[in-house]
């Protein structure tokens, strides 16, 4: 489906649900610093860090479970078996390392508020609902339009285009 291939399954157009904010090897304090507020399955700290986001970033599986057992190989965390499903916990030593390096957690903290302006979310929402709802009905219904007509709406896209460019610009 030509949705779910260019913008996702998610709220936004592709790209937009999965962008990070970190950097290589940031993201394990933001884990360990949720381990700390109470133990967590995987699928937690990946719900955990899209609340965080205000959905504007959902980690993969692919991204958590590594971290988690990084963590946990660096004795900064520790996991047990629950109902066949593997909970992680800090340990005391993740929690010296945290405080340890608070500064540049902190600042890991502040590039995530930064980055996923909570402000915005509810415009942001709605405009990138509209771009996918653009998109989809001119796919659509564009093979069976007349050339002019087409020609008119690739006038207004880009139209529209040289103004949002010129708002981003001020």
């Amino acid at each position: 489906m030509f949705r779910d291939r260019f913008f996702g399954r998610g709220r936004f157009p592709r790209g937009f649900g999965h962008e990070s904010p970190f950097s290589k090897g940031d993201l394990k304090y933001v884990v360990l610093d949720l381990l700390k507020d109470k133990p967590r399955y995987g699928y937690e700290v990946i719900r955990a860090l899209e609340e965080r986001s205000h959905g504007f970033y959902t980690p993969s599986p692919g991204v958590v479970y590594p971290t988690l057992q990084m963590l946990e190989e660096m004795g900064y965390a520790s996991a047990a078996e629950r109902d066949g499903k593997k909970i992680y916990t800090i340990t005391e030593e993740g929690r010296k390392f945290l405080t340890e390096q608070k500064d540049f957690t902190d600042k890991v903290k502040h590039h995530m508020r930064y980055h996923w302006n909570p402000e915005n979310i509810v415009v942001f929402t709605q405009m990138m609902r509209e771009f996918g709802e653009l998109a989809s009905m001119v796919h659509y219904r564009a093979r069976h339009m007349a050339p002019d007509k087409m020609q008119r709406i690739r006038e207004v896209v880009s139209r529209a285009s040289v103004e949002i460019k010129a708002i981003l610009e001020e």
